[in-house]
């Protein structure tokens, strides 16, 4: 363990305690979710950013349990001095209504039956996991998070976020997703869970009491999903034709290539620890994805209000970049502030997982925030109210600027003079600054973050903004160009 993990962590466990209503019409009790937190949550509850799990995923994102060989699946972008820096946020991520890792799902006991759900669970959909996420939420007293990030099905949640709860983030990063499913996304989910239901075993979904479980069905449908999550150049890296523990081929149905074997193990230990029914339930509900209203994508973000980064990985066919970039497409066209980023990677879909470097370096670029106070001049011009007009033209020459706030004897400001203002005293023939300069004064804090000012200096049009503090104390003035050139 080093020092860059958040160390040994513990899962937790949230009960709700009012019935939760299903996009279908059904009403689930007594709901249970599994959940992991890293880092410390801040007095004003502002630092918080919600980790969305992917299908087969969990609520252990980071750190290690006790006596674990394997630290959490996204360890490589959350602990101290990564992206997700746990000294500076705090994380939560939980399990999905529907799973099988502590929140309630198909194998949980029916409260009503005393015995497992089994297909007596009702179908769900991403929104309502993400009803479920939304009650651990508001647990915390938590108002509105910093971000909310995902991959994959993770993403779904994130749009699904965007789009619910509109409010309720600052920043959305959804990553290798879509805003629907496609065909082809959904043959593969169906064809996964027609190999479950073909497996004897499966018992239409009542295999808890004979401990016998629908081993081989699960397993084929993890072998397919798992062709979808990497790419052709992975494979051709990784395997090639080359032949597992043997010299030649045996001419036989025995397992030959190397590829062969890698996939019969990735299916047989997937059944050690997921849920046959889960499966069924969550990749239903991603099939049933669809964010667009009224088959506009458009209709359905009209509504967004966070900061979005959308993320696609090059060699992704499973969630291709087309899918990303209509999901760009429909936020610009309700100007909500997107920006796109495309993942170089051989890995395919599970790039999302894999690529430390670009994933740390993309979300800290994100989610970095400056302040006013990291790009305000300071030791700027300033003038009293009892000077003349001619004076304040002298003084904008001199230091080569077109604003000047106004101020007291206590440097407490009062108003603003521009260049615009003194042309207006050559129309009026007034040589007095208080007859041209403005007193209804727009400024900022410098704790204020550069984004908010942005969107207030376009609001308003403005081109300059004095910076005060609490006192109404000048200390620095702030312009466009600066913001833009930070930007840029």
């Amino acid at each position: 363990m080093n020092k860059e993990s958040v160390g040994v962590v513990e899962t937790k466990y949230f009960h709700i305690e009012e019935p939760i209503d299903l996009d279908s019409g059904e009403v689930i009790d007594e709901v249970t979710v599994a959940y992991e937190t890293y880092g410390e949550l801040n007095k004003e509850k502002s630092n918080a950013i919600l980790i969305c799990h992917a299908l087969t995923g969990d609520a252990h994102a980071a750190g290690w349990h006790e006596g674990d060989k394997k630290p959490g699946w996204w360890e490589i972008v959350i602990g101290p001095g990564k992206a997700l820096n746990t000294e500076k946020y705090f994380i939560i991520c939980s399990n999905v209504l529907g799973g099988c890792k502590g929140t309630t799902g198909p194998s949980s006991i029916n409260p009503k039956t005393g015995k497992e759900y089994g297909l007596d669970f009702p179908v769900i959909t991403i929104g309502d996991m993400v009803k479920v996420q939304k009650k651990l939420i508001d647990s915390f007293n938590i108002t509105q998070l910093a971000a909310i990030i995902g991959g994959s099905m993770g993403g779904m949640q994130v749009l699904e976020w965007m789009v619910s709860y509109p409010t309720m983030m600052k920043k959305a990063i959804p990553i290798a997703t879509a805003a629907m499913s496609s065909p082809q996304q959904i043959a593969f989910n169906a064809v996964g869970r027609q190999s479950i239901f073909s497996d004897p075993h499966w018992k239409g979904g009542n295999y808890y009491e004979s401990g016998v479980i629908p081993r081989n069905g699960l397993s084929l449908a993890r072998m397919i999903a798992h062709i979808t999550y990497l790419s052709d150049e992975s494979m051709d890296i990784k395997f090639g034709r080359g032949l597992q523990d043997k010299d030649e081929i045996s001419y036989d149905f025995s397992l030959d290539f190397q590829v062969e074997s890698y996939l019969k193990h990735q299916g047989e230990t997937f059944v050690k620890r997921f849920d046959a029914n889960s499966y069924l339930y969550i990749t239903k509900a991603v099939d049933l994805f669809d964010l667009s209203i009224n088959d506009s994508l458009i209709d359905g973000f009209k509504n967004v209000e966070a900061k979005v980064q959308v993320l696609s990985v090059d060699s992704d066919w499973l969630y291709p970049t087309e899918q990303s970039t209509d999901i760009v497409t429909a936020l610009n066209a309700n100007n909500v502030d997107v920006s796109f980023s495309e993942i170089k990677s051989n890995y395919g879909h599970d790039a999302f997982l894999l690529e430390k470097g670009q994933l740390n370096y993309l979300f800290a670029n994100f989610l970095s925030e400056s302040v006013v106070e990291d790009l305000m001049m300071e030791n700027i011009a300033t003038i009293k109210a009892d000077a003349d007009v001619v004076e304040a033209a002298k003084l904008m020459l001199d230091r080569h600027v077109t604003h000047i706030p106004v101020v007291t004897d206590e440097n407490k400001l009062i108003g603003i003079v521009t260049s615009w203002d003194l042309s207006k005293s050559i129309a009026t023939d007034s040589n007095h600054l208080t007859d041209i300069m403005t007193t209804t004064v727009k400024y900022c804090n410098a704790g204020d973050t550069i984004e908010e000012i942005a969107r207030h200096m376009r609001k308003f049009d403005i081109s300059c903004l004095p910076v005060v503090d609490e006192d109404m104390v000048v200390l620095g003035l702030i312009t466009t160009d600066q913001i833009s050139n930070l930007l840029s």
